[in-house]
């Protein structure tokens, strides 16, 4: 029988990769360690910037009324989730990452940008510095109050690891880490759940089918 994946992320991402985990025949366990909530932001000036970075779709999600007033910029976004909630918001998306952040950032800059802003969560931004003249966040991953009960019940599991926070986390709620295996979005979150794991594995690539094609290969 084959070990359930454990899917960890807040909504509506939660609902997405149980979806797709059915669909590949596995069983999903559908544990959110977070809820989405949005900040109070103040919206900068479009003409002193020349592009927009966004890495989540969560950003367009939550970002609220205010976002309407940067829809002059190009958008830079880091995978096509996010890509695709832009466009639904009214943004022209003129290139689409294959990577994570830095990749993203590094993209922009080729194409000759050079004062980016960057909206995104409070606990995963980008650096300002170098073509990202302006970060600001504006929506945050509020931990939901888990009682160890609901944490045992992921023990034999393959846990998804979608962030640095979330490894952080599940590592922190976890017993005994030695009945749990993990697959991780990058080494960056690999690394963040630390050692001492029943078996970890990492994406291939930052994308919801990598994560899922690597979990796979622990859930027998």
């Amino acid at each position: 029988m084959s070990r359930a994946l454990a899917v960890l992320r807040p909504e509506p991402g939660n609902a997405a990769t149980a979806a797709r985990i059915t669909t590949l025949g596995l069983t999903a366990l559908c544990l959110p360690l977070f809820e989405v909530a949005p900040l109070d932001w103040a919206q900068p000036d479009p003409a002193a910037h020349d592009a927009l970075i966004l890495t989540s779709a969560n950003t367009l999600r939550h970002g609220g009324v205010k976002l309407a007033e940067l829809r002059s910029l190009p958008v830079f976004a880091v995978g096509a989730t996010t890509a695709d909630a832009a466009k639904l918001a009214g943004f022209q998306v003129i290139a689409i990452g294959d990577g994570d952040a830095a990749a993203v950032v590094a993209k922009a800059e080729a194409q000759g940008i050079s004062r980016a802003l960057y909206l995104g969560g409070r606990d995963r931004m980008v650096s300002t510095g170098g073509i990202v003249a302006a970060t600001i966040p504006v929506y945050a991953s509020i931990v939901l109050p888990i009682r160890p009960e609901q944490i045992s019940t992921a023990r034999g599991s393959v846990a998804l690891l979608h962030s640095i926070r979330a490894a952080q986390v599940f590592g922190d709620l976890v017993q005994d880490r030695a009945e749990y295996r993990i697959a991780a979005l990058s080494l960056a979150i690999l690394h963040a759940a630390g050692p001492g794991w029943n078996r970890a594995v990492c994406a291939t690539a930052p994308t919801d089918d990598a994560l899922l094609a690597a979990a796979a290969t622990l859930a027998d």
